[in-house]
């Protein structure tokens, strides 16, 4: 690994619980050309070997104790794990932690306050990129919500037409899709280069937002068109499953439908969740991405889910917070009061959207960064448990003698 935030997948599917060098054959004494991807002998687990050791060590000839209940992660009392020494809380053995994440496997606790101590302690990269971002997106949104809506005549549902309903309920609709594709195409940009300086707050160092760009910029196509693949994969299911029951106006075939189609989603999101990452981190393919994400959350979907949803949980209500002071002020002062809060008339004011943009920027600065950190962190988090990617963290970070059993 060389000093690039970038790590280069490991052989073609090392989460298949392969390792390096365990086909049979000979292992490399010496990296491949271009700098080391991967240690060439990859430990078993207690039995941390030197990551720059081409053959095993000679057995001791001094007994060894027998571990003791409580060290965890079949660590022998007294055997060094990493950096700093000591004992570690909750019987976790220690582990070096040169950046915002200790270098072993993670609980929830450690994954949130990863992403929370990056958006800490490297405010510099982070918030410019967040706050330029969600500050266009906002911009363009107020302008295309003001005439798109501005020619749209509400109507009261006691007096509106079938046609009316229909057509205000499509113009809306129109109107959300074009927001959210702007969102989305935001979201991409942050989420690049944030992937980049999350890599490398993990190895403890900054990034600044022309690094972060840079880095970034060689995958930014590829990105969106993972995003777009997976938007446009649940798009087609939820056509195949839903849209027959409503052509043929057969109402609980279509709820049969959407049934269906909502937990397919889940399931398909969240083994794909991953993808994003290891399309920036380890400069791969497309469709190796998704691979990728696949093998990884492989035997950890419901963990990686539930850290999911709790993410989602947490930002939306820190979201919610934040924007819905904007809203309403904004509604009451600009929008016509209750009377325009009721009837929808106040949404397309000026005043309105400017207010409510100001509190969406405010929580989307906040609120990106979390999301984004936590993913990376998973991805992370899922190497170390899969392929031993503290190891390699390790070495790259310059902790050359972590995991070895000489100190």
């Amino acid at each position: 690994m060389n000093d690039s935030p970038g790590w280069a997948t490991p052989g073609s599917s090392p989460s298949d619980g392969e390792r390096p060098g365990s086909d049979g054959g000979a292992p490399q004494s010496t990296p491949p050309a271009g700098g080391p991807k991967w240690s060439a002998e990859q430990p078993p687990p207690g039995q941390w070997s030197s990551p720059g050791s081409a053959t095993p060590e000679p057995p001791r000839t001094q007994p060894q104790p027998q571990p003791q209940p409580g060290t965890g992660w079949g660590q022998q009392p007294g055997t060094p794990y990493g950096y700093p020494g000591g004992p570690a809380p909750w019987g976790k053995p220690p582990a070096a932690k040169p950046g915002v994440i200790p270098l072993r496997p993670m609980d929830l606790g450690e994954i949130l306050d990863g992403a929370v101590a990056t958006m800490r302690s490297h405010w510099r990269s982070v918030l410019p990129i967040t706050l330029v971002v969600a500050t266009v997106v906002q911009l363009i949104s107020v302008v295309v919500q003001k005439y798109m809506l501005s020619d749209l005549a509400l109507s009261s549902p006691e007096d509106a037409t079938v046609d009316e309903l229909l057509n205000d309920i499509g113009a809306t609709l129109s109107v959300s899709v074009v927001v959210q594709f702007i969102q989305l195409l935001g979201t991409i940009v942050v989420t690049a280069m944030l992937t980049m300086i999350f890599s490398r707050a993990v190895l403890g160092r900054d990034s600044s937002v022309s690094d972060a760009w840079r880095d970034a910029r060689p995958q930014l196509l590829r990105l969106i068109g993972v995003t777009l693949l997976t938007a446009l994969g649940a798009l087609l299911l939820g056509a195949v499953l839903i849209a027959p029951g409503l052509l043929a106006e057969n109402i609980p075939l279509a709820v049969l439908g959407l049934f269906v189609w909502l937990p397919l989603i889940a399931w398909l999101g969240i083994k794909f969740s991953l993808a994003s990452p290891a399309l920036m981190l380890e400069k791969s393919t497309v469709i190796t991405a998704f691979t990728r994400s696949s093998k990884l959350v492989k035997g950890a979907w419901w963990r990686i889910f539930g850290i999911t949803v709790l993410t989602a949980v947490i930002t939306g209500f820190v979201a919610g917070v934040i924007v819905f002071p904007f809203q309403m002020g904004g509604a009451l002062a600009f929008g016509g009061g209750l009377d325009g809060i009721l009837d929808g008339t106040g949404a397309t004011s000026w005043g309105v959207l400017i207010t409510t943009a100001i509190g969406l920027i405010i929580a989307q600065t906040i609120v990106m960064p979390m999301q984004a950190g936590v993913t990376v962190l998973l991805y992370v988090d899922q190497r170390i448990r899969r392929e031993g990617l503290d190891l390699e963290l390790a070495r790259a970070a310059g902790l050359d003698h972590y995991g070895t059993t000489g100190g």
